[in-house]
């Protein structure tokens, strides 16, 4: 077997394919030793307490490193050091160079690995990753991204995952087990760098359970946990939309995972104040396809907007948005006339479901008389 590369830059929103890339190096590294070699993590969130953000930190850190990597072992295995989250590291011009001269330092028998699992939705690591990661590519180590599974190849990867942990998925369940994850929720802000994560986890545990049998879609339904991201796009596209059991939904998701109701209260502002403006150009005669001109829009937002808008009349509005400023002040501890109230985290987020119920109607009936001045 050819030795691996010493050193490695592995990047991308796939915290999964990232862990699996460093048991990779491992098991290369003991197939060229016959070894089992020590793993030494460090970095951002790992047990290390000299990881931390000031320079005198970051020194000890990178000693920490060069003791690793630098030495051969005359008896026993090498040594993979695995730097994760390698920014902090390289935060100043000092310790940067100081790293990048760590490269041609690995020593015979051991690796150097980073692990950056960037932010969802980037397209790349942060500036000063991007020269270590050049770097090493220059002095010939290994660079690989890992992307986050697709929702169109997600179930295709669960089928895989699924035969490489000698499970047999009957008809049906990988589909099961990618909606379970939140495979298919469309919107862009979910994040999705733990999801093949936790479709993995979810797998291990059928397999356990169906250990040289089937997994059926009514195993995944009994054992797998709904484990659907909240989107704050979903949600106020569902609010917009008057789809009131969906917006619930979601509203309850984006709370149970610890969204702040100040914060939603703010968002739902600005998507009424939106849909209050393209409802008085619709009004007012404006063709759809000229809010793209006059209200510099993108297409296809200007176009669901009026979709959105056309459900609402200005009544409906007028009185979705003085609810919603009920709603804030009590989020806020305030009454109607500015002096303050006893806070409740669980009252605010009742006052907000109970505004989804009241205004959310499909009907479009508001229960309460039209305000001014809510904005």
């Amino acid at each position: 077997m050819t030795s691996p590369a010493p050193i490695s830059y592995v990047w991308g929103e796939d915290a999964f394919g990232l862990e699996q890339a460093v048991r990779g190096i491992a098991a290369e590294l003991e197939g060229a030793t016959g070894l089992r070699p020590d793993i030494y993590r460090t970095g951002t969130g790992d047990e290390d307490p000299m990881a931390g953000g000031s320079a005198a930190g970051r020194a000890r850190t990178i000693e920490r490193i060069e003791q690793r990597v630098a030495t051969s072992t005359l008896f026993g295995s090498g040594t993979l050091v695995v730097v994760r989250q390698p920014g902090t590291l390289v935060a100043d011009a000092a310790s940067r160079q100081r790293v990048i001269g760590l490269l041609p330092q690995v020593a015979p028998g051991n690796a150097l690995c980073f692990v950056d699992l960037i932010p969802a939705g980037n397209k790349a690591p942060a500036a000063a990753n991007v020269v270590l990661r050049d770097a090493v590519a220059q002095t010939g180590g290994m660079v690989a991204e890992f992307a986050v599974p697709t929702r169109e190849r997600m179930e295709g990867w669960i089928e895989r995952r699924a035969k490489e942990l000698g499970a047999s998925l009957g008809a049906g369940a990988a589909r099961a087990v990618a909606e379970r994850v939140g495979a298919f929720v469309r919107e862009g802000d979910v994040d999705r760098r733990r999801q093949s994560e936790l479709a993995n986890g979810e797998l291990e545990k059928l397999a356990l359970y169906r250990p040289g049998g089937t997994i059926s879609v009514a195993d995944v339904e009994s054992l797998v946990t709904e484990a659907v991201p909240g989107s704050t796009w979903a949600f106020l596209d569902a609010m917009a939309a008057r789809r009131e059991g969906e917006a619930a939904s979601l509203l309850e998701r984006l709370l149970g995972a610890g969204t702040a109701v100040q914060l939603l209260s703010t968002q739902i502002h600005r998507r009424l104040r939106d849909l209050i403006v393209v409802r008085d150009h619709l009004n007012a005669g404006t063709r759809p396809p000229d809010l793209v001109r006059i209200l510099k829009l993108q297409p296809f937002r200007a176009q669901k907007l009026a979709e959105q808008a056309a459900r609402w009349d200005a009544a409906a509005l007028d009185a979705a948005l003085g609810g919603l400023l009920e709603v804030d002040l009590l989020s806020k501890g305030i009454t109607a006339d500015g002096s303050p109230r006893s806070l409740s985290d669980d009252r605010a987020r009742l006052a907000l479901a109970g505004w989804i119920g009241e205004f959310v109607r499909p009907d479009g009936a508001p229960t309460v008389a039209p305000r001014r001045g809510g904005a």
